[in-house]
Parts: structure tokens; C-alpha cells; sequence
């Protein structure tokens, strides 16, 4: 993806999540706020997905542990949301 595409895509996202923000407001939990950028994205014909597991290579080898980000956005942006 190119960075024009990126930037727009990008803007989406930010959109997306203060339009949540706005809606919910602050204060809840993260699987909310997750659930509900989600469902915003996806509204807005963005291909994402949730939850995605991300495996840890560590000097050639494959580790145990995995990442699971929260949210991957057309495999370009990853969202880790965090609330408190």
C-alpha cells in the first residue's frame, strides 16, 4: 500500500474511533470500545479483523507466545486499544 492510500486509510481509523468516543464516551472496557471500532469500521466498508494471533520469532526461532492485536486494519494498521 502506498502512502497516500496509508494516510487516508489512516484518517478513516481516527475518524472511526473518536465517532465511537463519542457515542460511548469514556470509562469502559477495552472489549467495548474493541467491539464497537470494530463494528464502525466494517459499517464503513473497511476490511479488518479482531482479536488476530501473531506469532514471535526470536533469532530464527519460533516462539510459545504470541501477539494478539486487537484490531489489523486492511494488514496495514494495527490498534491496540487501551481504555482507563
Amino acid at each position: 500500500m502506498n502512502e497516500t492510500k496509508r494516510n487516508r486509510l489512516s484518517g478513516i481509523v481516527l475518524d472511526a474511533s473518536i465517532e465511537v468516543h463519542r457515542n460511548l464516551g469514556p470509562g469502559l472496557l477495552e472489549s467495548v470500545y474493541e467491539s464497537c471500532l470494530y463494528s464502525e469500521l466494517t459499517d464503513r466498508n473497511i476490511a479488518c479483523k479482531r482479536q488476530v494471533d501473531l506469532p514471535i520469532h526470536y533469532k530464527g526461532k519460533r516462539l510459545d507466545e504470541k501477539l494478539v492485536l486487537d484490531i489489523l486494519v486492511e494488514d496495514e494498521i494495527i490498534i491496540e486499544l487501551k481504555s482507563c
